[in-house]
């Protein structure tokens, strides 16, 4: 018969939303690296999943270097553990160096040469403006004719964004901010492939179709046939005519009663190829969530393993208020359901709200 949207929801919420209770470093471990461009995203994804993680437990894992954060695979900011990190670092070499070597002007080779002097330099932590400056002194000396592309546009992010550093708060311990970051070389662990790229995906995200993994990983089609060839793994056909795989020996699905506030950018929809994110959201209430003209979320709510909604606990003081939106013709989250959500948002932001709304929304 195959597998249905609610087939693939359950093997993915097994994965996401493990039943044991685990510290930081292995939470992150378990359910895979977090999209968090949104610093606080890794927070309150956490939270989402382990409630009772608190801002102390986060802080103390990215301090200690055993979660990391940095950009990597298209472009974007996650947070991972360091062996995570060292396959999207991989996956961000195949997928975003050639992009940097087009808008650059540089050869393969340059590109190789000009990487390894940024992670020579920033064996120390630097500031985006010396990363900056170092860029344009190479290019400078090894190839003047692209200087110019390290001025301006999009080049000027290419010294921290190639997937060789890692970041933190230039101003001290608030890691769940926006302000202005560092970065330093990472050590990889050990030496990645594009086959542990797939097997990663697979693992955090399964049952997933060769599309999900290239979307996600922001490599060409190409390039997961060629490293599943090397995979053992098992293929069902999907509710849109596409082949789902996934890995033996994986978890069984499970359902999710209840609330959840989930983070900006959460793996429930950037885990997947934009038309599969169905396992878990109309479509229609997708395209509320996520505005195509600035490409910000708004933070999901997920009711009973499904994404019904959004929440807001705007502003930066220590006593907020929280609004729930929840779409109609869904089921309306009771009162009582936000309680562990609210308690698990206190804990891990270190803040009190002050008063819970729920409305409902047209779409």
């Amino acid at each position: 018969m195959g597998l249905s949207w609610d087939d693939l929801a359950g093997h993915a919420l097994a994965r996401q939303f493990p039943a044991a209770t685990l510290d930081v470093p292995d939470a992150v471990a378990a359910i895979g690296p977090m999209q968090t461009q949104t610093a606080r995203s890794a927070f309150l994804g956490l939270a989402a999943r382990f409630p009772g993680t608190t801002h102390a437990q986060v802080t103390e894992a990215y301090d200690d270097g055993v979660i990391v954060r940095g950009s990597t695979i298209r472009g974007t900011v996650h947070t991972a553990s360091p062996g995570h990190y060292s396959v999207l670092a991989e996956a961000t070499r195949i997928g975003q160096h050639p992009r940097w070597a087009r808008v650059l002007g540089v050869t393969d080779e340059q590109l190789v040469d000009l990487f390894s002097s940024v992670e020579a330099y920033a064996r120390e932590w630097r500031t985006p403006e010396e990363l900056r400056l170092h860029l344009v002194d190479w290019l400078a000396e090894h190839s003047p004719a692209t200087r110019d592309a390290a001025e301006e546009g999009p080049g000027r992010y290419l010294a921290f964004g190639h997937g060789g550093l890692v970041r933190r708060p230039a101003s001290g311990d608030r890691w769940e901010g926006q302000g202005k970051p560092v970065y330093r070389t990472f050590d990889r662990t050990a030496a990645a492939t594009t086959t542990d790229v797939v097997r990663l995906h697979l693992a955090s995200h399964g049952p997933s179709s060769r599309h999900d993994i290239a979307w996600w990983a922001g490599v060409p089609l190409r390039v997961v046939d060629e490293a599943l060839d090397g995979l053992d793994v098992i293929g069902e056909d999907g509710p849109d005519g596409r082949t789902y795989l996934d890995l033996p020996g994986s978890p069984p699905p499970r359902d999710l009663p209840g609330a959840r506030l989930l983070p900006e950018f959460d793996a429930l929809m950037c885990g997947y190829d934009p038309p599969a994110r169905e396992r878990f959201a109309d479509p229609a209430h997708l395209t509320r969530l996520w505005s195509g003209a600035n490409g910000l979320v708004m933070p999901p709510l997920l009711v009973d393993g499904r994404i019904t909604g959004y929440w807001r606990a705007n502003g930066s003081a220590r006593r907020r208020p929280l609004e729930v939106t929840w779409f109609a013709r869904t089921r309306r989250p009771r009162r009582d359901e936000l309680d562990e959500p609210v308690a698990a948002l206190e804990a891990v932001l270190g803040i009190t709200v002050s008063s819970v709304t729920i409305t409902r929304e047209l779409v």
